[in-house]
């Protein structure tokens, strides 16, 4: 078993695993719009339910923080996890326990792309699958092609927020090197912290403190100041429902802190469904007809 680079797992089956874990939800939402979510008989909390496909499928709790033995007790032939979303203890105590694990860590559409080739290989459907994922890849060539021929948006996209003592509001988001970043690329978008780096400890991050050394640590979700962003004159600000929950209350306050910025000034602060721009697999397809929508004003 090998969990190979992320999207091509190198994994052999001599026939297709018929029970199966799924530690992430925008995974098992894809082994369900492919039409195998009758193979599991496990998700997190979070995950769809796919209800019609399986009368056994079982909640094995988050993501973060599953409940080991119950993924034991369903004795699974393949757990589908995530190096994001799933905790390296997780993946370390499933294998312990001589469970076959495929971590799939995407950073961009295309290795999103892949990953579903890699799951149509593995459940051997790729005949039935060929359609669908064939038109994803058109998808991804015409939205590319079409945000070529126009000026990219200047982005802001919070993931999260805080309150600092010193600092006040602050938000953490995303560079260059996530799938969320890849996303608005391709719909037209231009993320304006695309090269900013994670500093530790947070004070480091929000200029009030010297940075630690990195180290392995992840370095892609940068936490920023009001003043930050504010500098940087974003011309759309999108607001996902996750993995922070923003709503009309965090959006009146962004239209307060972003006063004066070319977003807020044009009236373009939005809400939208998270899963566009961090669910990879088949929910791509919606987030290639969507997220263009909301930085085209053509």
């Amino acid at each position: 078993m090998n969990g190979g680079n992320g999207y091509n797992p190198h994994l052999t089956f001599i026939n297709p695993p018929k029970r199966v874990v799924s530690l992430v939800p925008s995974i098992s939402d894809s082994l369900i719009e492919l039409g195998i979510g009758d193979r599991l008989v496990g998700i997190t909390d979070f995950c769809p339910d796919p209800t019609g496909e399986s009368d056994l499928t079982v909640a094995v709790g988050g993501p973060r923080s599953p409940d080991i033995e119950a993924i034991s007790d369903l004795k699974p032939e393949l757990v589908l996890a995530n190096q994001e979303e799933n905790s390296l203890e997780t993946i370390q105590e499933l294998e312990g326990l001589k469970i076959p694990v495929w971590v799939t860590f995407p950073k961009n559409v295309d290795d999103a792309v892949k990953i579903l080739w890699a799951i149509a290989r593995i459940f051997q459907i790729e005949n039935e699958a060929a359609p669908r994922l064939t038109h994803l890849e058109r998808m991804l060539d015409w939205t590319r092609r079409a945000s070529f021929m126009s000026p990219s948006m200047k982005v802001f996209c919070p993931i999260w927020q805080g309150e600092n003592e010193q600092a006040g509001l602050w938000w953490m988001t995303i560079n260059q090197e996530t799938y969320v970043d890849s996303v608005i690329s391709i719909s037209g978008g231009e993320n304006i912290f695309k090269m900013r780096e994670r500093c530790y400890p947070l004070e480091a991050d929000l200029g009030l403190a010297e940075a630690e050394k990195t180290g392995e640590r992840d370095t892609r979700y940068p936490r920023v100041t009001v003043e930050e962003v504010k500098a940087l004159s974003p011309e759309v600000v999108l607001l996902p429902s996750e993995p922070f929950s923003f709503g009309e209350e965090e959006r009146e306050q962004v239209l307060n802190t972003l006063e004066g910025t070319p977003a807020v000034q044009e009236g373009k602060v939005f809400l939208l469904d998270g899963r566009l721009l961090t669910w990879h697999g088949t929910r791509l397809a919606h987030a290639l007809t969507e997220v263009p929508t909301y930085l085209n004003f053509d």
